[in-house]
């Protein structure tokens, strides 16, 4: 069993939201740019339904939001393909279309495909948001934004998806807590061959994450549990793993095993 958010508790859609509102409110006071490094299957598509909502209930000033990722671009309008096939869609988008909604379009929205249009971000002054992959900082349009923004204390850096040891992402994530904890800032991060001072405030919202929490780890494992002679633990870290681990042996008393790297098991 995977066990990526094995020791975490998501955030309820509700809070998610209400920290996404946040966020973005805080970073357009301040006259920044936001920027969401996200995956182009899923989360982007959630992030765009989300924000629709916030936009169309004045929840959120109207700014321009940018999608630069050319493989999110042509996915989501996949996702619009089947716009009225309840099979794919929840109930509560599903009400939001019928009632004429656009769910995954909303003022002041741009779809940057081409290279050309996505370096024409540049020339839009902030506040804006621009959503771009990889999800992991580790490639993609969204470098090309953390190299400009991240030394702007005005802008922000958010995450909404897992970030895994050794990615950019995590470079800057445990970078930021090192720093508050020595009291020292900015540090630094190499992005296309320049060291850039991160000033620019660095967030996380992990209820974004297409990875079950432990919670819900447990609750998918807890039927099949009476049948189990054993779980395999793997895809996870290990301070992840070991809080699952336990859990699983409290709560289900199920024998548990975190196999090793190039560790071979016959069954």
């Amino acid at each position: 069993m995977e066990s990526t958010y094995g020791g975490r508790i998501h955030e309820a859609e509700k809070i998610r939201k209400d920290e996404l509102e946040s966020v973005i409110e805080e970073t357009i006071k301040a006259g920044g740019v936001l920027m969401i490094p996200a995956f182009a299957l899923e989360r982007t598509q959630e992030l765009l339904f989300e924000l629709n909502e916030l936009i169309e209930n004045g929840r959120i000033p109207r700014v321009p939001v940018f999608i630069d990722s050319p493989l999110a671009i042509k996915l989501t309008a996949v996702y619009k393909k089947y716009l009225k096939n309840s099979d794919y869609f929840s109930e509560e988008a599903m009400t939001l279309l019928k009632a004429g909604d656009a769910i995954f379009d909303f003022p002041g929205l741009k779809l940057t495909l081409t290279t050309e249009e996505s370096k024409g971000i540049n020339d839009v002054p902030p506040p804006k948001i621009i959503i771009a992959g990889s999800g992991m900082s580790n490639g993609g349009r969204i470098l090309h934004h953390e190299k400009r923004y991240l030394s702007d204390p005005k802008s922000t850096l958010l995450f909404v998806g897992y970030q895994a040891s050794d990615s950019l992402g995590r470079r800057i994530l445990d970078g930021v807590k090192t720093a508050k904890a020595r009291g020292a800032r900015p540090f630094r991060v190499k992005i296309l061959g320049e060291n850039v001072p991160v000033q620019a405030k660095v967030k996380a919202i992990g209820g974004y994450s297409a990875h079950a929490d432990q919670p819900a780890l447990i609750e998918w494992l807890r039927p099949m549990s009476p049948n189990l002679k054993g779980v395999f633990l793997v895809q996870g870290e290990e301070d992840e793993m070991l809080p699952l681990e336990g859990k699983i042996r409290d709560e289900l008393a199920v024998s548990v095993r975190i196999p090793k790297a190039g560790e071979e098991v016959v069954i």
